[in-house]
């Protein structure tokens, strides 16, 4: 028989993002905040100016009548301006929602009205964007330019306020009010590839949760003798909660604006002795390309941690020519936004680099509090044994219980949120997907990994970018097409890179075929469409069925195709 409930005697303090704020201003108050500005060069500022400048925010924004729980949109680049929107919008007791601009009008529209945005921040980039979108918006009450009164647009529809002159007219000294730590801070969209985006609401304490765990030593790792440069943007999740984690710890935060080019971002990585960078992997190996091309390389950044999209074996391979470890993290932006980083173990990097790879390309290990279960089409929970493939579910207190507005229920039965992966988890707690349900290629009664063949290919010293889809076969179902496009000023064949690939996978995923195009489509988060891919390639059909050719002998072709599973490479 259980005796009753020992409560313990510890205060019950609310989990907020003000405890945040004030963790650096009284521990770190003279680190910076280094922008690059949207107008053109540079703006610092310490710790302790910073929340001044929070506190003159939240001052503009009651003066515009923002109240406790309103929704305020911000579109914009990674700036102190949208880093003020987070802290004063959040300490104050109101939401702010990062809106992503790449989501197009059509998305970004719908996001708007259904947030119920009172108003709109946006920096100049997005005018035209936000100036056609704003005669379809429904209860936004203002708008708000985020720059100064120099570079102030001079004619606009909108008739926008100044954000520099509503700051100047305000005191800097605020009383930030006690908040329940379930209260809502931020909200982001899903990028919305298939359906309406979805609304994410993430709560004072999921991000308080968050920030801690991503800087332990096994996660993000950083620290107050770290500058961080947060490549992803600030309306993608949130820039993966690096606008609260580096202040909580006291690392410099250095913000790179609209100039996300590799010179851009050499420059800056160089400039502001940035040792920590994040971001998807289209960004990283555009910034190699330029390291490479010009001779160029890293003399204090020592960590990038990559997200977004799978990393390949090209990224870990570029960035460790000149001295940078790459970690690998996964996400989402309903786990407010991390679930797992790869974070080395002890003597790892004495391992040579043929055996590191291999463990490097794995997903990681689950933060804390993040429980993680794979399960099978009839709902079976698979075991942690590296091979079993199966439908990869999270739960845990950072991670979504219901979509904003949903119409049904957003999790499991039983409380687990499925996250679309398909997944295995090896023995030692590493997880590693091996594609999105939707992407999976089905052949032959075999799962094919879309990753795995997009990987080789990127080791191709022409290939820029590659994306695997699956295109109809006669006798198996699928079979991969590969995709790709050629780095400038390289040339390839067609069948070169295909051979090139199968040398580096089993038999079963070497594509039939490969199709070289111009650009591969990218969506908003940095991921490949491959909804769009599958609209380009919808007629396709496999060479060795062009004119006239038929497909071969089921029963030997079957026998060739699933007994060379575990057979020798191509």
């Amino acid at each position: 028989m259980q005796g009753p409930v020992l409560p313990g005697l510890m205060m019950n303090t609310q989990l907020t993002i003000k405890g945040i704020l004030n963790a650096a201003v009284h521990n770190f108050p003279d680190q910076e905040i280094v922008t690059r500005l949207v107008e053109g060069g540079m703006f610092r500022y310490s710790f302790a100016d910073a929340a001044k400048r929070f506190q003159q925010l939240a001052n503009v924004l009651v003066r515009l009548g923002v109240k406790r729980g309103d929704r305020v949109g911000v579109m914009g680049w990674n700036t102190h301006r949208q880093l003020e929107l987070y802290y004063a919008l959040g300490c104050m007791g109101a939401v702010c929602h990062t809106i992503n601009p790449r989501l197009g009008p059509e998305n970004a529209n719908y996001v708007i009205n259904h947030a119920d945005d009172k108003f709109i921040f946006y920096d100049l980039t997005f005018a035209p964007l936000v100036e056609a979108l704003a005669p379809n918006l429904q209860n936004v009450r203002g708008y708000v330019a985020m720059t100064d009164k120099a570079n102030a647009p001079k004619k606009s529809p909108i008739k926008p306020l100044i954000y520099e002159e509503l700051m100047a007219k305000e005191k800097d000294q605020y009383d930030w009010p006690d908040l329940d730590e379930n209260e809502a801070c931020s909200m982001c969209y899903t990028s919305g590839t298939t359906g309406q985006p979805k609304g994410v609401l993430y709560s004072h304490r999921a991000v308080v949760l968050q920030a801690l765990v991503t800087c332990l030593p096994a996660s993000f790792g950083c620290t107050n003798a770290d500058a961080i440069l947060p490549v992803v943007p600030m309306f993608h999740v949130n820039a993966w909660n690096v606008p609260y984690a580096a202040l909580l710890v006291g690392a410099k935060l250095v913000m790179p604006g609209p100039q996300l080019d590799g010179k851009s971002l050499y420059d800056l990585i160089e400039a502001e002795d940035v040792t920590y960078s994040l971001g998807v992997p289209t960004v990283w190996l555009s910034l190699l390309d330029y390291v490479n091309d010009n001779g160029k390389t890293f003399t204090k950044m020592k960590y990038t941690l990559v997200g977004g999209a799978a990393l390949s074996e090209a990224i870990i391979r570029g960035f460790e020519a000149h001295g940078v470890h790459v970690r690998q993290g996964w996400g989402m932006t309903e786990l407010s936004p991390t679930g797992t980083v790869n974070a080395e173990d002890p003597g790892f990097y004495d391992l040579p680099m043929e055996e590191r790879i291999p463990i490097q390309l794995l997903q990681g290990r689950a933060l804390p509090f993040i429980d993680m279960r794979i399960v099978s089409d009839d709902g079976k929970v698979l075991p942690w044994d590296g091979e079993s493939d199966g439908h990869l579910q999270v739960r845990g207190p950072y991670v979504i219980s219901d979509y904003y507005k949903a119409d049904k229920p957003t999790l499991t039965k039983d409380g687990w949120f499925d996250t679309g992966d398909v997944a295995v988890i090896h023995p030692d707690g590493r997880m590693q997907i091996t594609d999105r349900a939707k992407d999976v290629i089905k052949s032959g009664g075999e799962w094919i990994s879309t990753l795995d063949i997009e990987n080789s290919a990127l080791l191709h010293p022409a290939v820029s970018q590659a994306a695997a889809i699956g295109v109809p076969h006669p006798k198996w179902q699928e079979r991969p097409l590969l995709i790709v496009a050629l780095k400038q000023g390289k040339t390839a064949e067609p069948e070169e890179i295909r051979q090139f690939v199968c040398g580096k996978l089993p038999k079963i995923s070497c594509p039939d075929a490969v199709e070289i195009i111009d650009e591969i489509p990218i969506g908003a988060t940095g991921k490949v469409l491959k909804t769009e891919l599958r609209k380009m390639f919808k007629d396709y059909v496999l060479p060795e069925f062009r004119n006239g050719g038929k497909a071969k002998d089921s029963a030997g072709a079957k026998k060739g195709l699933l007994g060379s599973l575990f057979g020798k490479k191509s």
